[in-house]
């Protein structure tokens, strides 16, 4: 039996994450501030929304617009507080003016984590080199994930760097889990779900109502039955 793609949104508060909950989310991601495509939540955020809902959630540690890290001593700092709060997984990623991985400030970061699992966010998808970002990085303790649309523009454009990746899992650099966000769609679950991509991120999506609204439960609901579709169809073969 194949193991369900996973589903995560992004959660800004207790009623999203009840709602992505309740819709089939098997995670979140916590941010606050999307005028800066995701920023840091507070403790206190993470605390209510850790109490409200059963489903693991991973905590953007990212204190400013843009994929420098800015002064790294103060985001690790920041780290250390959400892991006190209650946060066990993690949403990061910093780049060099160069647009190289800025491998410094992404190792001390990590080192408050003490091995808790985290995902490489979009700034893969500014970098220079994707292919030498994925070998630096290759071997840090925790890193499981690479959310990435294959684009910086979305996964329209992206697509075909998401299919090749995704048939190079299990490579150096590529053993972490791909996981599609930024501009996904339901008519491109088909090619990439085909393609072996097993996990998918959600927004806007979740969201008919905009940013100003609330997640919707039935929106992430539509989802799930999607990812869930080639499942659920080999479940059905005699």
């Amino acid at each position: 039996m194949s193991k369900r793609a996973v589903l995560e949104v992004i959660a800004l508060d207790v009623e999203d994450a009840v709602a992505a909950q309740a819709g089939g989310a098997d995670r979140l991601e916590l941010v606050t501030d999307m005028a800066a495509d995701g920023l840091t939540p507070s403790a206190a955020t993470v605390t209510a929304i850790r109490a409200a809902v059963g489903i693991p959630l991973r905590v953007m540690l990212r204190l400013t617009d843009g994929f420098a890290a800015g002064d790294a001593g103060r985001v690790a700092r920041v780290a250390r507080e959400m892991r006190e709060a209650g946060a066990e997984e993690f949403v990061l990623g910093f780049l060099d003016a160069d647009g190289g991985v800025d491998l410094g400030a992404v190792e001390r970061v990590v080192g408050e984590l003490d091995g808790c699992p985290w995902t490489f966010h979009r700034a893969i998808d500014r970098a220079a080199d994707r292919d030498a970002l994925r070998k630096q990085l290759d071997g840090l303790p925790g890193l499981d994930t690479y959310l990435t649309a294959g684009s910086p523009t979305g996964v329209d454009d992206g697509l075909p760097t998401l299919l090749t990746e995704a048939a190079r899992q299990g490579e150096p650099g590529y053993e972490q889990r791909v996981m599609v966000g930024g501009g996904l769609r339901l008519d491109h679950l088909p090619r990439l779900l085909a393609a072996g991509v097993d996990a998918f991120h959600i927004g806007g999506a979740a969201r008919p109502g905009g940013w100003e609204a609330p997640v919707s439960a039935r929106a992430v609901r539509e989802w799930r039955s999607s990812v869930d579709l080639p499942r659920d169809a080999e479940l059905a073969r005699p």
